[in-house]
């Protein structure tokens, strides 16, 4: 029996650059019917991957939001494991800011110099994507949106669709209304909320999201890129992100 179509989010990592509260850095898994991919791939990807029980050959794809280390590191782990301990052959896209490509293969010549020599047994595409130019993999289109967290490189939100359900991605970004704008429509808005009501350069504070409440018109808010002022609260009306938490998308979580 086929399943019924829609989209499921893994959270594999909900924690900020920190690893607050023993969480792994950003990573989560978006499945559709016909496509897997990553959101993000901290430097702990693999271990998060193996305690959600997810098998890495089921990825096609993986998209980076911006080039920070606990938001890209991982992937040079995925490259070293499909050479040596689960060799592949399926195809992989990896999507994500100019520069990609370039940072990617820096940092994987940095940890493994021997092992980042050998080429890859499959498919290895890298796409540099731009804002109004979507990216298909087999039945997920994805769109980028520029958001402001890096200064000197381009940092991405970005707008994830299948099968008529809709996950809107913050990536790390300040409070901006274009928030607003980008979640509207969208079954789950999956937004970075790194403090409470404390500021920090490059991040959402709840507050913010507090002060703008009414202004949302996305179906369900959760709230992840947790900080030390954020993890643990329960006084919060928002739903806060953890590591294992899967969601339907489209189908509202309770508390």
């Amino acid at each position: 029996m086929s399943r019924p179509r829609g989209a499921t989010l893994t959270c594999l990592g909900t924690s900020d650059a920190f690893g607050v509260g023993g969480r792994h850095c950003a990573g989560y898994l978006l499945a559709t019917d016909h496509a897997t991919a990553l959101l993000d791939a901290g430097p702990g990807i693999l271990s998060a991957l193996e305690r959600a029980d997810r098998p890495t050959t089921a990825l096609d794809a993986v998209f980076v939001s911006h080039l920070h280390g606990d938001h890209f590191a991982g992937i040079p782990f995925l490259l070293l494991k499909f050479t040596f301990a689960e060799p592949r052959t399926k195809p992989l896209l990896v999507v994500g800011p100019p520069g990609l490509e370039s940072r990617v293969r820096d940092l994987y010549r940095a940890l493994y110099r021997d092992a980042s020599s050998n080429p890859p047994t499959f498919d290895l595409r890298f796409v540099e994507a731009l804002p109004g130019e979507p990216v298909e993999v087999a039945d997920l289109r994805l769109e980028v949106f520029d958001v402001p967290h890096t200064s000197h490189e381009r940092s991405y939100g970005a707008r994830f669709e299948s099968g008529g359900r809709t996950l809107v991605y913050s990536g790390d970004t300040a409070w901006t209304d274009d928030l607003l704008h980008r979640s509207s429509g969208a079954d789950l808005f999956l937004c970075e909320c790194t403090s409470f009501e404390g500021e920090i350069p490059g991040h959402v504070r709840w507050r913010s999201i507090d002060e703008n409440r009414r202004r949302f018109e996305c179906g369900e808010l959760l709230l992840t890129h947790l900080g030390r002022e954020m993890r643990g609260r329960v006084d919060l009306p928002d739903r806060l992100a953890d590591d294992g938490l899967s969601v339907d998308v489209g189908r509202p979580t309770t508390r």
